[in-house]
């Protein structure tokens, strides 16, 4: 084997997440795999002050603090990992949360500290499904091998080339996924915003996919002639709110789609006589709850249905009962990172090595000051979702597109704010 001296701790982690979380086109249907490295990785020199490439910063991208267990690992992630690498293919109905933890090289030392490795990734076990130790392939012992073996820890070898050897093969454990990597979970799935982006930011061009899916027409150009001609766009927020479930092979209501056409059927007797209505709103820049005060209550359903819906407001609400009633997007986002740090980056900061890099401190610290520049923030949060809640009636001000965004003045106030309820 070729002697792998010159490989760094970060090369060997973007090899080993190149093989276990490959690109995914997130467009895909059945796309569900996400993945992020810690911010110290971001750095442009490692500990030796050795400079780090730019293409090995850019696979290591989106960079983020994820506290798993004790610590934080090297990198977490979720994915269908192959049998060659996990000893379980299928973990229920969810692929597995991973944690890895990687040993490489420096400039000082010649020895990896692969037990140590091992260690570190065993504590990861309390909250992941699977944990790995990645290193050089010649630095891994025999000795090491035995203790992930007995710790039911993985262990993969980079050759000097940069091919991933399955070394030891951990079995996945039912642990569920708490606290901060349950942000990496749910980017994972269909109505993770990571990678998305979407054109419409009214909800009524989302609410009309399930009834246009449930017309006897072709559903595109159901939707095309009453609704919107972005098709394509409305499926992708149909998706994203949970209306609808993207097979492989077809497209099917989810039961609070379901619950949407019922509505529908109620009211009008028909989904086309429901579309008719939906043709007559449209170019209408009313708030969606005062132009159609029934729809609206229903869209507020679907929109709290979301899971970062709630958070949100719980957290707006707090910060009401702080005094914080007119909250800036600068003031929301420096609030739930404290509160909720992982879930704050991952649903407002776009997920670039350039951007990351520019909020985020080595120890996952946020830089306020780069706050101010709107086009660091995720315009499906800042621009659709916001758009959403604020036509629902949960929000008194409309969301902007991240190049038109003053995150200092811009508002991100409840409606309707809550008294603090006595206590008992």
């Amino acid at each position: 084997m070729a002697n792998t001296a010159s490989l760094s701790e970060p090369q060997v982690l973007a090899h080993a997440k190149r093989r276990l979380f490959p690109d995914v086109d997130r467009s895909e249907p059945d796309a569900y795999a996400y993945a992020v490295v810690d911010t110290q990785f971001a750095s442009e020199e490692w500990l030796s002050g050795r400079p780090v490439p730019s293409d090995v910063r850019e696979q290591l991208a989106p960079f983020n603090h994820v506290r798993v267990g004790s610590g934080y690992p090297d990198l977490v992630g979720v994915s269908h990992l192959e049998s060659e690498l996990l000893a379980v293919e299928r973990f229920g109905e969810q692929p597995p949360l991973v944690a890895i933890e990687a040993k490489g090289y420096t400039e000082t030392e010649q020895g990896v500290d692969v037990e140590r490795g091992v260690v570190q990734a065993y504590d990861r076990l309390h909250e992941a499904n699977a944990a790995y130790v990645v290193a050089p392939a010649d630095a891994v012992s025999r000795s090491a091998r035995t203790l992930a073996r007995e710790l039911n820890v993985g262990v993969l070898g980079v050759d000097a080339g940069g091919a991933v050897e399955s070394l030891e093969v951990p079995r996945v454990v039912g642990n569920r996924t708490a606290g901060d990597a349950t942000a990496i979970r749910f980017q994972a799935t269909a109505q993770g915003v990571a990678g998305r982006s979407f054109g419409l930011n009214h909800p009524k061009n989302y609410l009309a996919y399930p009834l246009a899916l449930y017309h006897p027409d072709e559903t595109d150009a159901v939707l095309a002639e009453r609704v919107v001609r972005a098709t394509d766009s409305a499926r992708k927020g149909a998706a994203f709110l949970g209306l609808i479930e993207q097979r492989p092979t077809r497209i099917e209501l989810t039961p609070l789609g379901a619950e949407v056409v019922r509505f529908a059927l109620e009211r009008y007797g028909s989904v086309d006589a429901a579309l008719q209505a939906f043709e007559d709103w449209q170019g209408s820049r009313t708030r969606f709850c005062e132009l159609a005060p029934e729809w609206g209550v229903l869209t507020r359903r679907v929109v709290w249905a979301y899971p970062a819906t709630q958070l949100l407001v719980g957290e707006l609400q707090a910060m009401s009962e702080e005094g914080i009633t007119e909250p800036s997007l600068v003031d929301l986002l420096e609030w739930l990172h404290v509160q909720h740090p992982t879930f704050a980056v991952e649903l407002f900061v776009r997920g670039s090595e350039d951007v990351r890099s520019r909020v985020l401190e080595a120890d996952g610290t946020l830089r306020s000051d780069a706050l101010a520049d709107g086009t660091v923030f995720h315009a499906p949060t800042v621009f659709q979702l916001k758009a959403m809640l604020y036509h629902s009636g949960v929000l008194a001000d409309r969301g902007a597109e991240p190049h038109r965004l003053e995150p200092t003045t811009d508002s991100w106030a409840l409606r309707e704010p809550l008294d603090p309820v006595p206590s008992a």
